[in-house]
């Protein structure tokens, strides 16, 4: 079996590796998702420096005894010499102690960072800010530096960038770690398995750009098994490893207080908010009052729920529908938890077959996705294909307009629209119907009338005759072994 590599993440490498090469003090700022890489790119950078000293320690979801000890444990693991380094007792010890080790050409690299924006630990901040404060005024006489990773964007942002907050304006560089893009994926399959446009769409849905899930599958042989096999493996069995992941997820961060809104959203993409309102009341699990601090919460301080205005509508208009911006997280509510949670009740089989029944109808929302992200990814490289220069986004606010992507060419006046299917034949079937719709589009938008207007047909595979008839009717077939090309 060919070995796991490094995949993607050319421009963190390139950004982490220029900062430690200064050869000063840093203090680096890396968030993004869970089992999003941040470990793995740090881990990939720092094991690249010959004799470079590393101190890393993850700080657990707990009060300060169990902080203190997880960093005594971890400066045993990396021998931090204790006649050096005293083992801190207290949380001002602690805070001493990243200085110290910064001093002494340590990289420091403290995980799950978002703990500390507690009431418990403001002393801590404060302290640490005074030693970050000395470590700055003294920067080129210190070759070390402290990098904190995080996962919530908002308590990171709480505790970095907020002017109340006692680590304000302290950092010296940032980098935000988004999902793997598509050309990573596509180069993952490619070596541990196979690129074929219908797997590429099937892991793409379960997983996204998200590292960790496909080396999981990689671990278990099974990432280039047939779909089946690839989810009993990975979820159904005593031993899956992702079997509770979405759950450990809720239970750690969101506490079980919002499962309400997204198992809805997951359920119901496009859901408005009249339609929550009705859920959270039917299910007694919050207020109308509650709804609106819930959307702000998952959408602003998780990142999980997206809202969507009507198309052209203005940045401040309220009238919103709701998505789960997670693939993982949308592929989970809306068609592997019931099935998973019947597993020690009814027969295997049949579970796996309906949670695979269930994920071919999001494969068909996460086509549409997959293929924005592809048309921005090979613009954005310069790669043959339409060159993007903006996409309209959000919903169609008329009932009769149904279209799946609209991008953009102002420099050339050219405007494209798709319509994306998982089966081909329902593209095919829909032609004309697809056409009405962008006309009525150009209609309520007379703008785009005097451009040059396209017309594309998307589906993971086509075949000649398929794409005879779409040719037929004006209409470019396009699928995702042409759009995946060249990555």
């Amino acid at each position: 079996m060919t070995e796991w590599g490094f995949y993607g993440r050319s421009l963190e490498v390139r950004q982490l590796s220029e900062i430690l090469a200064r050869g000063r003090w840093f203090f680096v700022k890396i968030a993004g998702r869970r089992r999003i890489g941040k470990t793995f790119l740090i881990n990939n950078v720092l094991k690249g420096g010959p004799g470079r000293k590393v101190f890393y320690v993850q700080v657990p979801d707990s009060g300060e005894p169990g902080v203190l000890s997880a960093v005594a444990d971890a400066l045993e693991v990396f021998h931090v010499p204790s006649d050096q380094f005293p083992r801190p007792r207290r949380m001002g010890d602690l805070a001493r102690l990243v200085e110290e080790l910064a001093r002494a050409g340590y990289v420091v690299v403290l995980d799950e960072f978002q703990y500390f924006n507690r009431k418990p630990y403001t002393e801590f901040c404060s302290l640490l800010q005074a030693a970050v404060d000395r470590a700055t005024a003294d920067a080129h006489g210190i070759r070390g530096g402290l990098i904190v990773l995080g996962s919530i964007h908002t308590e990171m942002q709480a505790l970095l960038e907020e002017r109340s907050a006692p680590l304000y304006n302290r950092v010296t560089d940032s980098i935000d770690l988004p999902h793997l893009d598509v050309a990573a994926v596509v180069q993952i399959l490619r070596e541990h398995a196979d690129a074929a446009p219908e797997r590429l769409l099937f892991l793409w849905t379960l997983f996204e750009g998200v590292p960790k899930f496909y080396r999981d599958c990689y671990e278990r042989g099974v990432l280039g098994a047939d779909r089946g096999t690839l989810l009993r493996r990975i979820f159904f069995e005593g031993s899956s490893p992702l079997r509770s992941e979405a759950d450990n997820w809720f239970l750690r961060e969101l506490r079980g207080r919002y499962d309400t809104v997204l198992k809805f959203v997951a359920r119901k993409p496009g859901s408005t908010h009249g339609q929550l309102l009705e859920a959270i009341e039917a299910a007694r699990e919050g207020s109308r009052d509650q709804i609106s601090s819930y959307l702000k919460i998952l959408s602003e301080r998780y990142r999980l729920v997206e809202g969507r205005l009507p198309i052209f509508a203005r940045p401040e208009a309220r009238k919103r529908r709701y998505y789960l911006s997670d693939n993982f997280l949308q592929s989970w509510l809306a068609a592997l938890a019931n099935p998973v949670s019947a597993r020690d009740f009814q027969p295997l089989d049949a579970l796996v077959g309906d949670a695979d029944a269930r994920l071919a109808d999001v494969e068909g929302h996460a086509l549409e996705r997959l293929a924005a992200t592809l048309y921005e990814e090979r613009s954005r490289k310069g790669l043959p294909g339409f060159p993007l220069t903006s996409r309209v986004v959000g919903y169609w606010d008329r009932g009769d307009v149904e279209i799946d992507l609209v991008a953009v060419n102002e420099r050339d006046n050219r405007i494209r629209f798709g319509s994306c299917k998982r089966n081909p034949s329902k593209l095919l079937a829909g032609v004309n119907d697809f056409r009405a719709h962008v006309r009525r589009f150009l209609d309520a938008n007379p703008k785009y009338k005097a451009w040059t207007v396209e017309y594309v047909g998307v589906a993971p595979r086509l075949d000649a005759d398929a794409r005879r008839t779409l040719a037929r009717n004006h209409v470019q077939p396009e699928d995702l072994e042409e759009l995946t090309r060249g990555l």
